[in-house]
């Protein structure tokens, strides 16, 4: 793991973003924050750690309004 990556939980995240937890759990966790890229599980435990750099650095990308990504598992993209 880098030492210079900013670990954060679920409610440490939603300070940093205009969603709530839930919204997080719910709706972005595994659709658009992708395990393995933008989150990991330590230890292969429950608790969730997200990390801040690899979130922002895509929510920050640029993308064509007409483009559609289906995300994978694997953490890349589908493009249709």
């Amino acid at each position: 793991m880098d030492q210079s990556l900013t670990y954060l939980t679920t409610d440490e995240l939603a300070e940093r973003l205009p969603y709530t937890a839930r919204t997080i759990r719910d709706r972005l966790k595994d659709s658009v924050l992708i395990e393995g890229t933008h989150y990991f599980r330590p230890f292969g435990g429950r608790k969730i750690l997200y990390i801040w750099e690899h979130i922002e650095r895509d929510m920050f990308a640029p993308r064509a309004s007409n483009d559609i990504a289906i995300p994978m598992a694997s953490g890349g993209l589908c493009n249709g």
